[in-house]
């Protein structure tokens, strides 16, 4: 080894006692280069440590007109590059060392053994969003250079690649998709979880479904979330009229509905995106049909078990929790009783979007909806001041009775059997008055 890259290995250990890394980029290929009798010499190192603490150590370090280079000094007849050193955390363990620089690329070239449009060579500097993507104007969403070999450089951009597909309503150009859909695995292996859910949460509500999708179809939710990835083999009914549909076809639908009402929910958008997962635990065919009973509670533990893994905060969990736990309460006729137990639940105005946004995704009745909609303007009113579906008159037609104690009687246990959920509609109080008028004459 030669004197200079001697000195350069020693300035990379200096680096290091201070708590930084630092290396000699591809010293064998630039001695080569080089050659040991040359009397100008350029040796690129990479270090993550920033200049104004290169300037500490080395006091002669100039400050560089190159955008890539860190900083430089000369020794002798040597002139020594820093370069920032990778930061992506989220690459392929052969392209966490930088192999190539512009400089020693331009050298190779230069001696005509290496064309430049045969490597995508991973160049040292600071990472800024869009790095690795070529920008938008022609309309799509496209890694540059070689895709696989960007993507192999850092995994996160494929999942970022989604998003922007996501969030701009923009194709994803298809050598980058194969690129992404054959590095799903290594995503999930070299990607760390709160990263991905970094660029998660940055994906606008009203296109999570969008996101979600693409993570499904690239095969990456399938190590992420593969609760909810399996709900594409699980099958129900989604009208009589459309017959069946998968699980997860319904969730992306609700996903997409949802939106439409509360536009910058994201929470009640992830909600959407577990309220079934528990149909995978509690699925049972039964005499022709799919059953899910009780799929809301179990559905809420197992979100519970995903988003503690998915690192989200206690106070997140508890309410997409809550959410999903509730949002089957709505899908029933609700009493003055259930009426007022379900408003006193946090969050009701997003369980009603949400079944709201179910019934659209499977084209269902809204009878059961609206009739609970009109009850929740009864349930602001005390229960002493509410008043029964018939009054005396009305009771004393359709029983026959005269006026006397009996049809108070009767008025104040009608009131109490609609309060128990008992009494439901006009043509159930008349049934109820009659019934219990009957009781009365048989004592």
């Amino acid at each position: 080894m030669s004197q200079p890259f001697k000195d350069a290995v020693g300035f990379c250990k200096t680096i290091m006692r201070n708590g930084f890394d630092a290396y000699v980029v591809n010293a064998r290929l630039q001695q080569q280069t080089l050659g040991h009798d040359a009397t100008e010499q350029e040796i690129d190192i990479s270090t993550d440590m920033g200049f104004d603490d290169l300037l500490r150590l080395f006091p002669a370090t100039k400050p560089s007109p190159e955008s890539d280079v860190l900083g430089f000094f000369k020794e002798g007849e040597t002139t020594y590059y820093f370069y920032n050193s990778p930061a992506a955390t989220d690459a392929h363990p052969e392209e966490c060392v930088a192999r190539l620089t512009p400089r020693l690329m331009k050298r190779l070239e230069q001696r005509g053994e290496i064309p430049l449009s045969s490597v995508c060579p991973y160049i040292p500097s600071a990472i800024e969003t869009m790095d690795g993507f070529a920008d938008f104007s022609n309309g799509e969403v496209r890694f540059l250079g070689l895709p696989d070999e960007t993507v192999k450089r850092d995994y996160l951009l494929a999942v970022r690649a989604l998003r922007f597909a996501a969030n701009f309503h923009l194709p994803i150009e298809p050598n980058s998709w194969l690129a992404i859909v054959r590095g799903a695995r290594r995503v999930l292996d070299y990607v760390s979880i709160s990263d991905i859910m970094d660029e998660w949460r940055k994906v606008e509500a009203e296109n999570m479904w969008q996101f979600a999708q693409y993570l499904f179809d690239s095969q990456i939710l399938h190590g992420l979330v593969p609760e909810v990835a399996a709900l594409s083999r699980v099958k129900q009914i989604k009208n009589p009229e459309a017959g069946e549909e998968t699980v997860f076809e319904h969730t992306i639908d609700v996903m997409r509905r949802y939106p439409e009402v509360l536009p910058y929910d994201w929470y009640g958008t992830l909600a959407c995106f577990f309220h079934d997962v528990g149909k995978l635990f509690t699925a049972e065919y039964f005499e022709g049909q799919w059953t899910f009973y009780q799929h809301h509670y179990v559905g809420a533990r197992v979100t519970r078990k995903i988003l503690n893994r998915l690192r989200f905060e206690p106070a997140d969990i508890d309410l997409i929790c809550g959410l999903i736990k509730n949002h089957m309460r709505p899908h029933f006729m609700l009493t003055d009783k259930g009426i007022r137990r379900f408003k006193a639940v946090d969050e009701y105005p997003r369980i009603l979007e949400m079944v709201r946004a179910d019934i659209k995704a499977r084209g269902g009745s809204y009878r059961e909806f609206n009739h609970n909609l009109k009850m929740l303007e009864r349930a602001d009113i005390p229960e002493d001041a509410l008043e029964p579906m018939l009054n005396g008159n009305e009771i004393m037609q359709s029983t026959g009775l005269k006026p006397g104690p009996t049809v108070g009687l009767i008025r104040d246990n009608l009131l109490k059997a609609q309060i128990a959920g008992e009494v439901l509609d006009y043509d159930g109080a008349i049934k109820y008055v009659q019934e219990y008028a009957r009781r009365e004459q048989l004592k």
